[in-house]
């Protein structure tokens, strides 16, 4: 079927050129009556009006659409550029032109999106290190200034102030570290260097060293009831040791009372291994779930800061997972739980 609104400038002129020789060479037969006369007027004015038409069109209509193409791509035209103006894009319909223009429309609106999105992002991230940074900076401040002012006499409240300002020096030793690990492995400077090991004997020996802090607490440690026999992967065990250190800090911190904390492992094929952390702490609501692993980002500022930490051992957790090709997901309901999990390369021999 002849679809007139795809028609290319060449099918525009030839009709417009075919419509008016015709109405010509009719007109001649009517009124002269002399049929071959009739078909020389049509033959050549249908050349003419075809030559005539197309060069406006291709003159003031596709001149325009050429610098129009030339914005979008917002580049000096090449010689091949330059060939596809002159030969591919009169070949276009007006339709196709429009699907280009439209699409490059909805280019720049996802990209101009993603910039405010960035841009809200870069804000709330330099207001949040301004704020962990400050936090200690002007505790440190008042401690010195306390000394300076007197108290320095006094060994027993001098002691007590140093001390002080020596845990919030800390702090920031920590908060900058952090920030430099970060750095380095969106960077890539940090190699991973893989080998095999066995994730339940790894994940118990990083828990038993955390136990300490879960005593207060009285939170228990546990595998999951058919995931206990020895699964080995293939992965850089400092940098997985680090991702767990982060993973049952935040279970310990946010769990409840005689809480639990459980680990889950599993062969999801012959290739890959399924881990999971388990709590029943606080959990998360719905409306955090999807920026928990921003840096800095807190889903209660006032209680997480009261906890301590820098904000960024979610971020860390997640570039270490990236590192090694893969993803973190989590599942968590307000004081039900929380489970974070993750996909390993099996052991590889």
């Amino acid at each position: 079927m002849f679809i007139l609104k795809n028609l290319t400038p060449r099918q525009v002129a030839g009709i417009n050129a075919f419509t008016i020789s015709a109405i010509v060479g009719v007109a001649i037969f009517f009124f002269v009556e002399k049929w071959w006369l009739a078909v020389i007027s049509f033959a050549v004015l249908f050349v003419i009006c075809f030559l005539l038409v197309n060069f406006f069109l291709q003159r003031f209509i596709y001149r325009k659409i050429k610098l129009i193409y030339k914005f979008i791509y917002q580049t000096k035209a090449s010689k091949r550029e330059e060939t596809y103006y002159k030969y591919i894009l009169p070949q276009k319909s007006i339709d196709e032109v429009k699907d280009d223009v439209e699409k490059w429309a909805d280019q720049k609106r996802t990209e101009i999106e993603l910039l405010k999105e960035n841009e809200t992002y870069r804000k709330e991230f330099l207001q949040n290190l301004a704020h962990e940074l400050k936090t200690p900076i002007f505790a440190i401040q008042g401690y010195v200034n306390t000394l300076l002012d007197g108290a320095m006499e006094d060994e027993a409240v001098s002691t007590k102030f140093l001390e002080k300002a020596n845990l919030n020096v800390e702090r920031m030793v920590s908060l900058v570290n952090d920030l430099d690990e970060i750095s380095r492995l969106e960077s890539g400077e940090q190699p991973l260097y893989k080998q095999n090991f066995v994730v339940q004997d790894f994940i118990k020996e990083v828990y038993e060293s955390l136990s300490y802090i879960g005593e207060e607490k009285r939170i228990s440690f546990s595998f999951k009831k058919g995931t206990e026999q020895d699964i080995s992967v293939f992965a850089d065990k400092e940098k997985m040791r680090q991702v767990f250190i982060n993973l049952f800090e935040n279970a310990i911190k946010y769990g409840r009372q005689n809480g639990n904390i459980t680990a889950s492992v599993y062969r999801t094929d012959g290739r890959y291994v399924l881990i999971e952390i388990s709590d029943d702490g606080i959990g998360i609501s719905e409306e955090h779930l999807p920026r928990i692993f921003e840096r800095f980002y807190r889903t209660d500022t006032a209680r997480s800061r009261k906890i301590g930490g820098s904000g960024l051992g979610l971020a860390i957790c997640k570039h270490i997972i990236e590192a090694h090709g893969q993803s973190f997901h989590v599942r968590s309901t307000e004081d039900v739980g929380t489970t974070f999990g993750f996909v390993l390369e099996g052991r590889k021999d």
